[in-house]
Parts: structure tokens; C-alpha cells; sequence
């Protein structure tokens, strides 16, 4: 292996990059759309209320931000709010998204829903870091986490986010605390696995890298960002045959996808072109 090809693998993160990009727009949009059961339940005119926000939202995002703040007027409470800065989010408008979901976080502490606000620091934290703020999005995780989340999935989530926050920080040590944490919790979840796989090679640790990217991959074989680090890690433990092989499917997934001149595509091949080049 060159020196120049282990410094370039070592230097940047491209698989991170992808997935922080998925995370702008899928995790920050859909995630947010995701309307979890609360532990107190909506009343069936407020939950159509915002159920009928939320499709504004969908169709045309000022569309519904004029519907949620119309709703606020009107004493939507956090929920109006919560509309509110999924309109946002969907618009691409981080800061106003931000403030949206610190807003509905606070109100629906004072309404003394503890869940909703949970749920709604986590939806803030992922506005923050989809608007580049990692300090700001660790502490909306900070706060998400101090309301007492249930176990499960979504709490593995708000760890994982906030791994991604610390990373952001370069606090790495932090990071693998809260990826550990997420693994526990969101196990079913590729991206966890693959996020934890990406650390632990930053980190110099990898065996672990090694383990988790293998599970990433058992998971989702068809992901062109798990077939990319799958790659990083192989080339860095001296398996030249199966970093190709994995370059190469990364490659073509991303081909598959649309995505093969950009992002993880371009990446792969980038680093199947400086394999070609060693002598």
C-alpha cells in the first residue's frame, strides 16, 4: 500500500459525508415526519389538525408554514409548532427549523408531556446539525436524552445523533460512549453499525472496525456507503482483494442510484483509480 493512499483514506471520511448528506434530508425530513404514539395521546381534532399541517408540508413547504403558523394563532399549541419546523425542515431552512422544535420542545415541557419533548429536542438536534451546528445539536441531544426516553429505537437514535454531533467536535472518546450506548438500542439499524464501524477506523481500532462493518454489511449489502467503508477498512488491514471487490460493488450501487459521478460513487472510484496506480 502507498503511503499516499493510506493518508488519503486516513485524512478524510467520505462514507461519513454521504451519510451526514442522507441525514440533511432524509433523517432531518422523514425522520421528523415520523409522528411516534405519544404517552399522552391526541385528541382526535388535534391529531387531525396536525396530521392535516404536516400534508401541507409535504405538498409545498410555505404552504405549510403558513398553516402552522396560522395554527399557532390559533392555539396549536406545540404541535402547531412542531409543524412548524418540519414546514421548515422540508424547506431546506435549518435555522427556523431549529427554533421551531426548541420552541415545541419547551412548550411541551410546560404542557408537562415530557415524551413529545423529548422527541421534539431530538427533531432540534438533527435541525442543528443539518444546519452545520454540532455544539448546538449535542446539547438539543443533551436535552433529548434528560427527559428520561424510553428505551428502544428511538432513543438509540438520539445516541447515534449525538455521536455524530461529537464527532462533528472531534470529541471521538465522547463518540464511541454514545455509538456503544446506540448499538445497545437501535442494533436493528445498518447506519448505527456502519457509523460505529467508521469511528473505530479513525480511531485506529480495527478489529472493531473490522466486526462492525461486517455487520453493516450483513444488514445492507445494496448500501453503496457500507460497500465504501467496507473498502476503507479492507485496504487499511492489508486485504487488497476484498477493498477492490468492495469498491467496485460501492461503484455500482451508487451507478444504480444515480449518485455514480457524486458523493460515495465518486469516492470509490477515486479509490479504485489510486489502487490501480500503486506500483
Amino acid at each position: 500500500m502507498t503511503l499516499l493512499l493510506l493518508l488519503a483514506l486516513q485524512a478524510t471520511s467520505p462514507e461519513t459525508d454521504a451519510v451526514m448528506a442522507r441525514s440533511r434530508r432524509e433523517a432531518a425530513a422523514a425522520r421528523q415526519a415520523a409522528l411516534p404514539t405519544p404517552v399522552l395521546p391526541l385528541a382526535p381534532e388535534t391529531a387531525a389538525k396536525l396530521q392535516n399541517c404536516l400534508d401541507s408540508a409535504m405538498a409545498d413547504p410555505e404552504a405549510g408554514i403558513r398553516a402552522a403558523n396560522a395554527w399557532r394563532m390559533a392555539g396549536g399549541s406545540f404541535h402547531a409548532r412542531q409543524c412548524l419546523g418540519f414546514s421548515y425542515a422540508k424547506a431546506d431552512r435549518w435555522a427556523p427549523a431549529l427554533v421551531a422544535f426548541e420552541q415545541a420542545a419547551e412548550e411541551a415541557e410546560r404542557a408537562n408531556d415530557s415524551a413529545s419533548s423529548a422527541r421534539l429536542w431530538a427533531q432540534a438536534g438533527n435541525a442543528a446539525l443539518a444546519g452545520g451546528d454540532a455544539a448546538k445539536a449535542r446539547d438539543c441531544f443533551d436535552a433529548a436524552l434528560a427527559r428520561g426516553m424510553p428505551d428502544g429505537l428511538a432513543k438509540g437514535e438520539a445516541y447515534l445523533d449525538r455521536a455524530r454531533a461529537r464527532v462533528a467536535l472531534n470529541d471521538l472518546a465522547g463518540a464511541r460512549q454514545d455509538m456503544d450506548s446506540a448499538l445497545d438500542f437501535a442494533s436493528q439499524d445498518p447506519l448505527a453499525w456502519l457509523l460505529s464501524a467508521t469511528l473505530a477506523r479513525r480511531t485506529g481500532e480495527m478489529p472493531l472496525a473490522q466486526a462492525h462493518i461486517a455487520r453493516a454489511v450483513q444488514m445492507a449489502p445494496d448500501d453503496a456507503s457500507v460497500a465504501l467503508e467496507e473498502g476503507n477498512i479492507a485496504i487499511l488491514t492489508d486485504h487488497t482483494d476484498v477493498a477492490r471487490a468492495a469498491w467496485q460493488r460501492a461503484v455500482r450501487i451508487a451507478g444504480r442510484n444515480g449518485a455514480g459521478q457524486n458523493g460515495v460513487g465518486k469516492a470509490a472510484a477515486d479509490s479504485l483509480a489510486r489502487l490501480d496506480a500503486r506500483p
